[in-house]
């Protein structure tokens, strides 16, 4: 049975909002700024902070001082912290029903049968409009904010979880946005969602 939903997605993909709608039509929680908002204060960093370098790698070798999830806080710089606290609030809230946008949540709840792990992406050309039609225009071409997201992201994957994100076998389904759109892809998700739960019910 699955009880939670754990959405990776590529920057301008739109996965955010089919996690958004997703939990609105199964009357369950969605965990993205609202996650942000209990690292920010149990950690006791700022939400923009938070917002700023939650998904994005800027060094390596943190997992050299990590031992099966517990770490020593001498020698952490702040994005270890907030990576150690984030861990800790997606443990917990995925106690119940609920759906987590980002954060490495499919890698943290990996070894959970309970857990749908999905993989929104989109072609690029479809990803830009969308970021400009929600973000604005920048002096950045959006092609190129895509590519720099993606590869921080990736990055920031990489480094907590030794593990390649976006590769198919990390989840159970992969949903092309572009091609069908957000609500299609959230009806899937809750189709998916609804029939496991009746199943083994």
């Amino acid at each position: 049975m699955f009880k939670v939903i754990a959405i990776s997605r590529q920057f301008g993909s739109g996965g955010r909002t089919v996690g958004v709608q997703a939990a609105k039509r199964l009357n369950i929680p969605c965990y993205d700024q609202e996650l942000i908002e209990r690292v920010a204060k149990n950690s006791g960093f700022a939400k923009e902070y938070i917002e700023s370098y939650s998904e994005y790698a800027t060094h390596r070798g943190w997992l050299g001082r990590v031992i099966d999830g517990a770490a020593r806080f001498e020698g952490m710089n702040n994005q270890d912290k907030i990576w150690v606290e984030q861990r800790k609030i997606i443990l917990e809230i995925s106690q119940s029903p609920c759906v987590i946008v980002g954060r490495c949540a499919d890698y943290i709840l990996r070894d959970r049968d309970d857990v749908l792990k999905v993989f929104v992406h989109a072609d690029e050309k479809s990803r830009a409009e969308r970021v400009v039609k929600i973000y604005g225009e920048s002096a950045e071409k959006p092609e190129k904010r895509i590519r720099d997201k993606d590869k921080r992201r990736s990055a920031y994957y990489k480094n907590y979880t030794e593990t390649e994100w976006g590769v198919a076998s990390n989840y159970h389904i992969a949903l092309d946005s572009g091609k069908l759109g957000i609500e299609q892809c959230v009806d899937i998700l809750v189709a998916l969602y609804n029939k496991n739960t009746k199943l083994t019910t």
